[in-house]
C-alpha cells in the first residue's frame, strides 16, 4: 500500500529531506542529476543518485527553446509525472517555471500541482529575498522548498545573459544575505549556481542547509549537472563547470556510475570546472 514504506528494507531505501541533512551533517557529498524521462531516470537512479531535479531546463535540452522563460506549469507536470514512474530511491525535485510563483497564492497552487500530478516530493524556486513571503507559505503547508540563488536561468533578459554572479563584494554580499532570508523563511535546500568560489564558500559557511552547486565550487554540500550536458549529448559550447563523463565510458550507465563517484571522492569539480 505504501511503496515507501515497503521500500525501507532496501539497502538503500528512498531519500528524503532527513537523508539530505544527515548527508550535510556526516560530510557525504550528495550527488544530483537532472533527468525528464523515465528511461533516463531508471538509469539515473540505478547509478546512485541522491537527489534527482526535473529542472525547466528542459525548455533548452528537450523542447529547443534559448532559455527556460517559454515553460508552462503543465511542461513540469508532465515531465516530473514521467520522471517519477522510473525513480525508486532518488529523491525528486521539480521547478516552477517562470512566473507560476508571482504570489504566494499562485505558488502554492501550482506546487500542489507539482506534487500530487506530477509526483514531486520538493519544488524548487527562483530568486532571492524578495521570495520570502512565497517560501514562507509553502513551508506554513509542509511543501518542501528549494530556493535557487546564483545565477537565475529565469531572469536571463533582466541579468543579460547567463554569466558568473557575484564577483564584486556588494553583489557577494547581497547573495549571502539572500541566502540566509530564504534559511530563515523555511527553504530546506538550497541551489547555488555559478558563483565564484570564495561566494559558494561563504554561503556554506552561513546558511546551515544543505546546498547543491552547479558551478559553486568544492564547498558547498553537493553537485549536479544537467544530464545531457554531462553525457555529451549538448551541442556547442558548454558551461565551463561542465565535465564530459561519456569520454572513456563503456555505456551510458558506466557514465553516470563515474560521475557519482567522483562528486562523492571530492575529484568533481576540479579547478578546471570552478569560477574565481
Amino acid at each position: 500500500m505504501y511503496k515507501q514504506l515497503q521500500q525501507r528494507g532496501m539497502d538503500s531505501p528512498p531519500v528524503n529531506v532527513s537523508t539530505l541533512r544527515r548527508m550535510k551533517t556526516e560530510g557525504e557529498p550528495i550527488a544530483c542529476l537532472t533527468a525528464y524521462d523515465a528511461s533516463f531516470a531508471q538509469l539515473v537512479d540505478m547509478a546512485g543518485i541522491d537527489l534527482v531535479l526535473v529542472g525547466d531546463s528542459l525548455g533548452m535540452v528537450i523542447q529547443g527553446y534559448e532559455t527556460t522563460v517559454p515553460v508552462t506549469v503543465d511542461d513540469m507536470v508532465y515531465h516530473a509525472n514521467i520522471v517519477s514512474r522510473g525513480l525508486s530511491r532518488a529523491f525528486l525535485v521539480v521547478d516552477l517555471p517562470f512566473m507560476s510563483y508571482a504570489t504566494p497564492e499562485q505558488a502554492l497552487d501550482n506546487a500542489v500541482r507539482l506534487m500530487q500530478e506530477g509526483g514531486a516530493k520538493m519544488v524548487k524556486l527562483e530568486g532571492g529575498r524578495g521570495q520570502t513571503a512565497v517560501v514562507e507559505c509553502l513551508a506554513r503547508h509542509d511543501i518542501p522548498v528549494c530556493a535557487h540563488v546564483g545565477l537565475k536561468p529565469q531572469s536571463v533578459h533582466k541579468i543579460g545573459g547567463f554569466k558568473v554572479q557575484g564577483r564584486d563584494r556588494v553583489a557577494a554580499k547581497r547573495m549571502v544575505e539572500d541566502a540566509k532570508s530564504l534559511e530563515d523563511a523555511g527553504a530546506d535546500v538550497m541551489l547555488l549556481e555559478c558563483v565564484p568560489n570564495e561566494v559558494g564558500e561563504k554561503v556554506s559557511q552561513t546558511v546551515e542547509l544543505p546546498i547543491i552547486g552547479i558551478g559553486a565550487g568544492p564547498s558547498v554540500d553537493g553537485q549536479i549537472l544537467v544530464l545531457y550536458d554531462m553525457l555529451g549529448i549538448t551541442q556547442g559550447r558548454t558551461p565551463r563547470f561542465v565535465k564530459n563523463y561519456m569520454v572513456g565510458a563503456d555505456s551510458t550507465l558506466d557514465a553516470l556510475r563515474s560521475y557519482v563517484n567522483s562528486v562523492k571522492d571530492g575529484s568533481y569539480p576540479a579547478k578546471e570546472h570552478c569560477f574565481s
